[in-house]
């Protein structure tokens, strides 16, 4: 418990990338900020950052200590949630990185609910692409992980797995509206926007196009957002493709969905999944309880 305070100014130095931009961060002198630093390597009995010339970068040494704190600082917030549990005072924060399909409609939802039955509990939650996320995980920067195919897996312990297609979104007059399914051939022959490639729908579109050779993907707007892409069809006559848990359209949009036949695109997997081995807090836990349960009804 000590060294509380110099693994906060640590973390500080390292999220800076040097000493002078953290000292102003948190708001202490440069000079004062490297003394703290250098009596913490003398007691530690070893360095833990690289002197380089426009700033430092930790060494081996102070990658193990930073693992070790972010650590020790999950624990901490366990057992603060543990404590305010047992008093009857359910608090706690929840840090989530998720793709951005659960953004708009999902997590609003879920997270509202929640909050209903435990005010006392606080949400961080960041769009992230599934490497971004699966980094959160080994770096403590997230509880939990709500992601479409995650790209390792080395650090991820799954939860819970479901599978969704890929819709195609389109005005309602859209001739592909017609049908109760559409072949992704059928669909490219048409004006689109598309993901890039960072994206789990780009990914399983890009991977069953090489198998299609009538089929290429040639989108005359690729883009990052979801929302974006989504829009764009209620100002220009372009379709686009998304998982549905990220769609809410009714008919004041003048948009409709339908699958892409799952004979030519697989479907995405949305996984649940926390850092490997680790003990979520209690808010944590319990929030996973309520996901789980809330995705075996929607996807079964």
């Amino acid at each position: 418990m000590r060294h509380l305070k110099d693994f906060e100014f640590i973390e500080g130095v390292v999220r800076a990338g040097s000493i002078r931009k953290a000292s102003e961060d948190m708001n202490i002198t440069a000079s004062a900020l490297n003394r703290r630093i250098n009596k913490f390597e003398e007691e530690f009995g070893y360095e833990i950052f690289e002197r380089l010339p426009r700033g430092v970068r930790l060494n081996p040494a102070g990658e193990m200590l930073m693992q070790h704190i972010r650590t020790q600082n999950s624990d901490f917030a366990r057992l603060k949630s543990q404590v305010a549990d047992l008093s009857g005072v359910r608090r706690g924060h929840v840090s989530i990185a998720c793709s951005q399909a659960l953004l708009p409609y999902f997590l609003p939802r879920e997270i509202a609910r929640y909050r209903s039955e435990h005010p006392g509990v606080t949400f961080s939650v960041n769009a992230r692409d599934r490497v971004a996320a699966e980094r959160e995980l080994a770096e403590f920067a997230s509880d939990l992980v709500l992601v479409f195919e995650p790209l390792t897996m080395v650090d991820f312990e799954v939860i819970h797995a479901s599978t969704q297609p890929i819709h195609v979104v389109m005005r309602a007059d859209h001739p592909l509206a017609q049908d109760d399914q559409v072949r992704l051939g059928d669909a490219l022959q048409f004006p689109h926007v598309a993901p890039s490639d960072k994206y789990a729908v780009r990914v399983l579109m890009d991977h069953a196009v090489r198998r299609l050779s009538s089929a290429k993907i040639n989108p005359l707007i690729e883009s990052d957002s979801y929302d974006f892409m989504r829009h764009y069809g209620t100002n220009e006559d372009l379709i686009s493709f998304q998982f549905p848990i990220g769609l809410s359209l009714t008919p004041e949009t003048g948009l409709v969905s339908r699958p892409l036949s799952e004979r030519d695109v697989a479907p995405g997997n949305l996984f649940l999944g926390q850092l490997r081995g680790r003990t979520l807090p209690v808010a944590s836990a319990r929030f996973v309880r309520e996901l789980v349960r809330k995705l075996n009804v929607l996807y079964p």
